[in-house]
């Protein structure tokens, strides 16, 4: 800060001169002390300059109402959201968000550094603090199909950019403790800075491995007792409360059960669709949720600010004291949490304001392609004996590896896998360099009768992904989103009942997020009427199916994989 800037804000500091902006009779929020303290607070050109007693230019009177710091999301994937970036940003923050750190990983896979500036670019000018981590595993792993490889050399024009924080999630553990030369390389590459993790169910070993690399965060885990685990080794652990997977139960009852200290425990979204943004919330969301766990409010909200904006090294965010930016949420009581107001930088947040949504590259709009794909691609021979089926789990992104005896039809002479009430078909479909790969699996859990879902949201290298109880259905849905180049759609009986397109990398929609909740207000119900049950996000859920880093098994383009084993079987009846 400039000398004399510093003394102009040093008169207004110690109450010589009145401040641009005071909020009046607040219930303060001290985070670094986590207490709550009735006070005024002083506020120029977007800085606190105090919390006491203050005059302002402008005053205004919050009655005794709680005024904490702006929210923050240790991590999440704008794409996830369905929406462009500057719509979702806009609709967080009036949930009082403030801060997002973003891994920009899916359009990544998708459209390479061409993704990576486009999220930079869209968030460029939007009421709130995006931060960016440098996608680590483009692709995912050495069995992935995507569109893009990511090296380390491709990273380095990227070091100097303001708002790149670190590197993004490291998914492939199995390189990092395994000492990969291209992965140290990425990791060495920021040194000093925050590299996150993304570790489910590493061993004790591995997982010592994996916090020697410098791994700090992850957001993987899904229980307590793993959770503590990692904490005890170091990590920051992101506690993640999405569409599909809502690990903040599990893990704040633990805390609370156990009276757990949380300094090493942060909250973040990870995918989260807009309609349940709008709906619920977000970070303020996991606030609420975790106070009616039983975890006292303030635990609670530093959780959601300055431990967050300490694990990330930024250090002018997170609090209400004096140099901090003013980034402030207003709630009405500290049970309900209820967001009455948001101020980025001391300027009020205009609620449902006008968003002018930024075009993209054209090439960015034209990312499905499909070579040789047909109906008889989708048949899968029943050779008779057990398969390995795909056990999807209500509320989580894990599976559970199932060897069953499965049903089977026989058509001229050749027996055939038939999907049943227990049993679908689910299917990968490569999209990106026409090679057309296809694998088949089986799935049982996820309840889909009379139709198919298909999505080109597919983590994390999005090939369009699609399950079914019958072969023609499944077929229709391709078709469908080759023709809307990405999205989500529901067939339902030989028919296409609904989609939303998503054409921008097969990701995302540029039609507004009046268009997509609209959409998704008659797909989800219509999918519930289709037997997928309640724990399930029919379109979130499915498209982890393909994620070839979360045990147990997944489906690729290339066939089943078990991960575990780290092995790829073409057929699912190779047991």
């Amino acid at each position: 800060m400039e000398l004399e800037k510093y003394r102009e804000y040093s008169k207004m500091a110690r109450g010589l001169n009145k401040a641009g902006l005071v909020f009046k009779n607040a219930n303060v929020f001290l985070a670094h002390t986590g207490e709550f303290r009735k006070a005024d607070v002083a506020v120029q050109d977007g800085i606190i300059l105090g919390v006491g007693e203050y005059h302002g230019e402008a005053e205004i009177d919050l009655e005794g109402r709680y005024l904490c710091p702006g929210l923050i999301d240790s991590h999440l994937h704008l794409e996830s959201t369905l929406v462009t970036p500057g719509e979702l940003i806009r609709q967080a923050a009036q949930c009082g968000t403030t801060t997002f750190i973003v891994d920009p990983h899916e359009s990544a896979n998708v459209s390479g550094t061409d993704g990576i500036d486009y999220i930079l670019e869209q968030t460029e000018d939007v009421p709130a603090n995006v931060f960016v981590m440098m996608p680590s595993c483009v692709p995912a792993t050495h069995v992935d199909d995507n569109g893009c490889v990511l090296t380390a050399g491709k990273m380095k024009a990227y070091l100097e950019h303001p708002r790149i924080l670190g590197l993004g999630e490291v998914m492939d553990a199995v390189s990092v403790v395994n000492g990969s030369v291209s992965m140290h390389e990425k990791l060495n590459l920021f040194q000093g800075r925050v590299r996150d993790g993304h570790a489910p169910f590493l061993d004790d070993g591995d997982l010592c491995a994996y916090a020697l690399a410098g791994i700090s965060t992850d957001h993987e885990c899904v229980d307590y007792e793993y959770a503590m685990n990692e904490c005890r080794n170091g990590l920051q652990v992101l506690i993640r409360e999405g569409s599909a997977a809502r690990n903040l139960d599990a893990i704040v009852s633990g805390i609370v059960e156990h009276d757990t200290d949380t300094e090493s425990f942060c909250f973040c979204t990870d995918d989260k669709h807009i309609e349940e943004i709008r709906r619920d919330g977000h970070i303020n969301y996991n606030v609420k949720k975790a106070v009616k766990l039983g975890l006292p409010v303030e635990k609670a909200l530093k959780m959601a600010t300055i431990q967050a904006a300490r694990c990330y090294g930024l250090n002018s965010l997170g609090a209400i004291a004096p140099g901090y930016q003013a980034d402030l949420v207003v709630f009405d009581d500290l049970k309900e949490l209820n967001v009455l107001d948001v101020y980025y930088k001391g300027k009020r947040i205009v609620r449902d304001e006008q968003v002018e949504i930024k075009p993209c590259a054209p090439q960015l709009k034209n990312t499905v392609h499909l070579l040789n794909f047909s109906e008889e691609r989708l048949r899968l021979p029943h050779p008779g004996g057990r398969a390995h089926v795909i056990h999807m789990q209500e509320g989580q992104i894990t599976t559970l590896d199932s060897v069953d005896e499965v049903p089977w039809k026989e058509e001229g002479n050749i027996r055939y896998f038939a999907p049943d009430d227990t049993y679908q078909k689910i299917a990968v479909i490569e999209r990106h360099r026409h090679t057309g790969k296809i694998g088949v699996g089986i799935v049982k859990g996820f309840g889909l009768r009379g139709g198919a879902v298909a999505s080109s949201v597919s983590h994390d290298s999005h090939n369009l992904i699609v399950v079914g109880d019958n072969d023609h259905d499944m077929f229709l849905a391709v078709k469908e989103l080759l023709r809307t180049q990405g999205g989500y759609t529901l067939v339902e009986n030989g028919q296409v009942y609904g989609t939303l397109p998503l054409p921008v990398m097969g990701l995302m929609s540029d039609a507004g997020y009046e268009n997509v909740n609209s959409a998704m207000a008659r797909m989800i119900p219509k999918a519930r009427q289709m037997g997928i049950p309640a724990g399930f996000d029919p379109f979130i859920t499915l498209s982890f199916m393909a994620l070839p880093v979360i045990p147990e098994i997944r489906i690729t383009p290339r066939g089943v994989y078990l991960v575990k084993e780290d092995r790829m079987i073409r057929d699912p009846f190779e047991v």
